[in-house]
């Protein structure tokens, strides 16, 4: 029987890359994908993983990847979308070039993956397409309009094409992490602010302090990765999965609490 193949978004850093070593020591092909292929050495030296270049926003590449992967291991059994960023900040401060890039990053390039990967596995009747969202698709933090905006997008439309790819045997899941230890605060945070608009300025400050306090004990990566095994290997029609102790304890406390009363921990003082 052929391996099974995985394809990965976003697999340079955190998540993806971790996931793609997972699935690899699993036994499983790997297709692990990056805007920036040349500068991977430990995926490219492991056996069964293929690296290639992949931008979510280039339509063009993603076509070449998926073509490259069949060609290479034969099918995809798995689509693990899982590039993107997080753009926090006042709307207003934010550019329309910067706003438009949240969301041709977030949904629009996880809808033009998934949409290249169909075709494959309507034929082959079988399949996955995984979605990583985040606790911020259920529920939100200030100052995250983009961000918020754009994963709850996600939680949608996977909802939705839950249904619509049932009738050819492919499987939808959805995976909400908490605070991972990546680079989540690095370079796939975007924080824009103008300290002119004075008006902001607590609620920028209180962000600060509820993400320190969330981020005070984050989850490793291979939390994630974890969940995700158990996602496609589970037998089951699972939509939602929960990574991290601190993902079920927020999105509990989110369901359990009326609007005034959960808004009240994140509002300045």
């Amino acid at each position: 029987m052929n391996k099974k193949t995985i394809l990965i978004t976003g697999a340079s850093t955190g998540i993806g890359r971790t996931t793609a070593l997972h699935f690899q020591r699993q036994g499983w092909n790997v297709i692990a994908t990056m805007r920036s292929p040349e500068n991977e050495t430990e995926l490219a030296e492991t056996p069964n993983v293929l690296v290639t270049k992949l931008d979510v926003t280039d339509e063009a590449s993603i076509d070449a990847a998926v073509a490259e992967g069949i060609a290479q291991f034969g099918q995809i059994d798995v689509l693990l979308n899982n590039a993107g960023y997080g753009a926090y900040g006042p709307l207003e401060a934010f550019s329309m070039e910067k706003i438009k890039r949240q969301f041709d990053t977030n949904v629009i390039g996880l809808l033009a993956a998934t949409k290249a990967v169909l075709p494959h596995m309507r034929n082959q009747k079988s399949g996955f397409v995984v979605n990583i969202s985040s606790i911020g698709g259920q529920m939100t933090f200030p100052l995250g309009a983009l961000y918020h905006g754009s994963k709850f997008a996600v939680e949608g439309l996977s909802e939705s094409l839950h249904y619509e790819l049932a009738a050819f045997g492919v499987k939808v899941k959805i995976i909400q992490p908490g605070m991972i230890k990546t680079d989540f605060g690095g370079r796939s945070f975007d924080f824009v602010n103008d300290e002119g608009m004075s008006e902001y300025q607590p609620t920028v400050q209180n962000l600060f302090a509820a993400f320190g306090n969330a981020g005070s004990d984050p989850s490793e990566p291979q939390v994630v990765a974890d969940v995700i095994w158990e996602a496609v290997t589970d037998g089951t029609d699972t939509l939602r999965y929960r990574a991290g102790a601190d993902a079920v304890d927020l999105l509990d406390k989110r369901k359990a609490e009326d609007d005034e009363t959960f808004f009240a921990d994140y509002k300045p003082k």
